[in-house]
């Protein structure tokens, strides 16, 4: 599973004209399952990015987490970090689960985030999303599970 992690002083995704999901100071988390992925790749993520110290402490150094922080998450499901973009000009996108992997394993992360106390907030799988965020920092990392 790939993710890409921003801290965000607020973030929120809509969908045909309804927002569904907003959050305040936390992370948004872009996530795409891979063919081949499982529930393992997802709890290497959750792992990850639940302990991910990203946030400043005391002293202005990213030295706490998302829970250390009391902050929150919103999950958004984002196959095209799936992109191969090594041929010609138009992304690839073969890698990626198929669509009933991915939004089991895009669920099962938005509700594992969930069961680790940190409030949840998610997209809407396969939906044509408009998300807004405002990054702190800018923080932008990314994570993939194939990089253990």
């Amino acid at each position: 599973m790939r993710a890409l992690v921003q801290r965000v002083s607020e973030a929120s995704v809509t969908v045909d004209g309804t927002r569904i999901g907003q959050i305040e100071s936390g992370i948004l988390v872009l996530v795409c399952a891979m063919q081949g992925d499982t529930e393992a790749e997802a709890d290497y993520l959750l792992r990850k990015i639940s302990k991910l110290r990203i946030f400043r402490d005391e002293h202005g150094k990213m030295n706490k987490s998302v829970q250390d922080i009391n902050g929150a998450v919103l999950v958004v499901s984002q196959f095209t970090l799936a992109a191969d973009t090594r041929s010609g000009n138009r992304p690839g996108f073969s890698s990626a689960a198929d669509p009933a992997l991915g939004r089991s394993l895009y669920t099962y992360f938005a509700t594992q985030m969930g069961l680790l106390g940190v409030p949840v907030e998610t997209g809407e799988f396969g939906a044509d999303m408009k998300v807004s965020l405002l990054n702190d920092g800018p923080v932008t990392i990314w994570i993939d599970s194939d990089q253990k």
